[in-house]
């Protein structure tokens, strides 16, 4: 099976070439090459996919239109880019898979929807402006490639929090990295205390392993492409064990923690993963149930957070943080609680 993967030399992209490659299927990637390298045993098809921008449509896909090809796998954010390559290959591939988004659904408050929720307004225009239109842009993209290659020939995967070893957003490796080396000398680690809160973490070895078998069986539809939903406290437990922490946990009200300045999800001075209730009560709860038929398998959760762990151990400690609180703000805020608890 022949694999074009557009976008191939991030995060995600690398691993699912890898994947591929160890099943030994021939792979190419199309990318600009400013960011990274395909994986060695790759062919690296060099354009940009901006250079139609006011031109005719295909230019940056001249040198793979003319081949045949099993599957196109595109990680795109930007609507012309899918646009212009979905028209491009329309007659050239078999199958098309967008990897989408769960932000492209118009409500996060209702738990375990499925790929029938409402979903954002399709962004209008080529470009996104910025990351506040992310959702309307994967809105986009997706009826681009539904336009260009139909229902049968396309597969949607939408998306939710890809954590494992090599994230380096800091989302699903602050926990257990924070938990291995607390801020504070006694162990003690601040925890937002949401019971109720949700995570839904997909490991990225397991999503490229599915999306590469999707491709071999030419699987077409919309799935939510999610990991298991895991309750905050069962979350944070299996973090604890992973680095084995022994120290207390604070946990502190979300209102409190908003009120300091700290942020949700993600970003400086933020507590990863945790959100708003009630407004994200359905975020990290979405209906697996379609993936699951369509053989997406999960591993357990622990395991992700152990080779994430070691991953994060094995990089620079003064290595710039995406997200999390630093320690010396964690410290202080565990000094503010005790203090205003006292």
């Amino acid at each position: 099976m022949r694999i074009l993967v557009l976008g191939g030399t991030g995060w995600l992209g690398q691993t699912i070439i890898r994947t591929a490659l160890a099943q030994g299927h021939p792979v190419a990637g199309l990318a600009r090459g400013t960011t990274g390298a395909l994986p060695a045993g790759a062919e690296f098809i060099i354009t940009n996919r901006d250079t139609n921008e006011g031109e005719g449509d295909g230019d940056a896909y001249a040198a793979v239109s003319h081949q045949q090809w099993d599957a196109v796998i595109d990680l795109a954010r930007q609507p012309g880019h899918v646009r212009r390559a979905a028209a491009a290959l329309a007659r050239c591939a078999q199958r098309y898979i967008f990897v989408s988004s769960c932000s492209a659904y118009a409500d996060h408050s209702v738990p375990h929807e499925d790929e029938s929720a409402a979903l954002l307004p399709a962004l209008e225009g080529d470009v996104m402006p910025s990351m506040a239109s992310y959702g309307e842009a994967k809105v986009a993209c997706e009826r681009h490639v539904l336009q260009a290659f139909g229902p049968a020939r396309t597969l949607i995967a939408r998306v939710g929090l890809i954590g494992g070893p090599g994230d380096d957003s800091d989302r699903s490796g602050y926990w257990p990295l924070r938990f291995a080396r607390p801020a504070s000398a006694d162990g003690r680690v601040l925890v937002p205390d949401v019971p109720t809160l949700k995570t839904q973490l997909i490991d990225v070895r397991d999503l490229a392993q599915w999306l590469v078998q999707c491709a071999a069986q030419g699987t077409a539809g919309v799935f939510n492409a999610v990991g298991v939903s895991t309750p905050w406290p069962g979350f944070i437990g299996l973090a604890r064990t992973v680095a084995g922490h022994s120290g207390a946990t604070i946990r502190v009200p979300a209102e409190w923690l908003t009120a300091q300045g700290v942020r949700p999800w993600a970003g400086p001075r933020s507590l990863p993963l945790w959100l708003p209730l009630p407004d994200h009560a359905g975020f990290a709860s979405r209906n697996d149930h379609a993936a699951v038929h369509a053989g997406l398998k999960r591993r357990p959760l622990s395991e992700t957070l152990a080779d994430t762990l070691a991953w994060e151990l094995a990089r620079p400690t003064d290595h710039p943080m995406r997200a999390g609180l630093t320690a010396a703000e964690e410290l202080t805020l565990l000094d503010t609680w005790s203090t205003a608890t006292a």
